[in-house]
């Protein structure tokens, strides 16, 4: 394995499960990478990994690092992005990392910068694992961390998994999306991105399928679903079903959907907050195939980290 150099950064939420943290940076460490900006592990103001001030200054100053680490990567989502958004230095970001051999990777509340990034820089970064869920894990998946460097260190991002989809064909687009409910925070703003021909991938966790329902039909009735090409759904984690549902889950859901909006809904990608999950380049120039519930997903055109 390569030595890579991660910068952290924590826009959102204090990172509550401090030894998954540190956990996290011994095994990043372990594995011969350079660890950085480790003072944004323990930083906290109210629910926040610090203040609004704080948090802004720290992603910010992404745009003034004379080296560029090769990765920067999230500590943890929960929420926070969303009060920073209007503050974002859009400007000095898109002239320092564009078009740079870096991965900005993260999920969650974090999709909130990702997007923004997209829609004002065309910045292309990653929706992938973070460092306290994912590398911090009890039990590191392998899985996850296979996808996620062949993501950052592949030209092509490749993605194959089975799908209980009646759909079948081949759709290209620009692949994007992220976590469902930030999604939906940014319609009617300036960071929610506006492409003709989208690839949507969405996921979440702690939300019923009613909740699910109700946010894609906001994105179906403000016009945004009018202008994809198909539907990726990855990982609805922690939801927990009842007998008032009588047979209502996310297979329901995507049944609606493809009725409701005439759109291939291609379902059952390992992404999200599972331990499980794939890393997807958003804003990408993506291709999806699938025939026989079999699909596969390539994406060309993100950055792509330099052998060293």
């Amino acid at each position: 394995m390569i030595s890579r150099s991660i910068h952290l950064v924590s826009p959102s939420g204090y990172c509550h499960n401090q030894p998954a943290a540190w956990r996290g940076v011994e095994r990043l460490r372990a594995a011969g990478h350079q660890v950085d900006n480790l003072e944004t592990l323990t930083r906290r103001f109210q629910r926040f990994a610090g203040t609004d001030a704080e948090r802004l200054a720290e992603f910010n100053q992404l745009a003034q690092l004379e080296t560029l680490p090769d990765i920067v990567l999230a500590v943890r989502g929960g929420y926070g992005a969303s009060r920073l958004l209007a503050q974002i230095d859009y400007v000095g970001l898109q002239r320092r990392l564009l078009n740079q051999p870096l991965a900005l990777c993260g999920h969650s509340d974090f999709t909130a910068l990702q997007l923004a990034l997209l829609a004002q820089t065309g910045l292309v970064s990653f929706s992938g694992p973070m460092l306290a869920g994912n590398f911090g894990a009890e039990a590191l998946s392998e899985f996850t961390l296979s996808h996620f460097w062949q993501a950052l260190t592949s030209p092509t991002v490749k993605v194959g998994w089975r799908s209980e989809t009646p759909d079948a064909g081949e759709w290209q687009g620009t692949l994007w999306g992220g976590n469902l409910a930030m999604i939906c925070s940014l319609i009617g703003t300036p960071w929610l991105p506006q492409f003709d021909d989208g690839i949507l991938v969405i996921e979440d966790v702690n939300e019923h399928p009613f909740r699910i329902e109700r946010m894609l039909i906001q994105l179906q009735q403000s016009g945004v679903l009018a202008r994809q090409r198909a539907i990726i759904t990855g990982s609805f984690t922690s939801s927990a079903l009842s007998d008032y549902d009588n047979g209502f889950d996310f297979a329901s859901v995507w049944r609606y959907l493809r009725d409701l909006t005439g759109l291939p809904v291609i379902s059952d990608l390992a992404f999200g907050h599972d331990a499980d999950t794939v890393t997807l380049p958003l804003g990408a120039r993506a291709r999806l195939r699938v025939a026989n519930h079999q699909a596969e997903l390539q994406a060309t055109g993100h950055p792509v980290l330099p052998e060293q």
